[in-house]
């Protein structure tokens, strides 16, 4: 299982540069830390910032890494309650294609 700055390298490893969010999403993972994905600036930026996002995803780094591996479906996670969403949904759903 990897830790914060495991997911935070390798979110950067993939996402940085790409342009297809234009908010602010801010993975919570409690007393684990945060992963903050900015694109409000145009290309993608990871960091472990806690500052105000347009979506705010709470779950657990077990969970996540789950849903970053595969054996963990990211709506079902919601549906179960593993994965709670705070702020705006349509970003939410833009996410799984992002991280998929």
């Amino acid at each position: 299982m990897m830790d914060v700055n495991e997911l935070t390298k390798a979110m950067k490893e993939k996402l940085e540069g790409n342009s297809s969010l234009s908010s602010k999403v801010k993975f919570n993972f409690g007393d684990e830390g945060i992963i903050l994905l900015d694109g409000s600036g145009g290309a993608i930026e990871v960091s472990n910032e806690d500052i105000d996002a347009d979506c705010i995803v709470n779950v657990s780094l077990e969970d996540f890494n789950q849903i970053i591996e595969g054996p963990l479906n990211p709506q079902m996670a919601f549906m179960m309650g593993k994965l709670k969403v705070e702020g705006d949904m349509g970003i939410a759903m833009q996410l799984s294609q992002i991280l998929g």
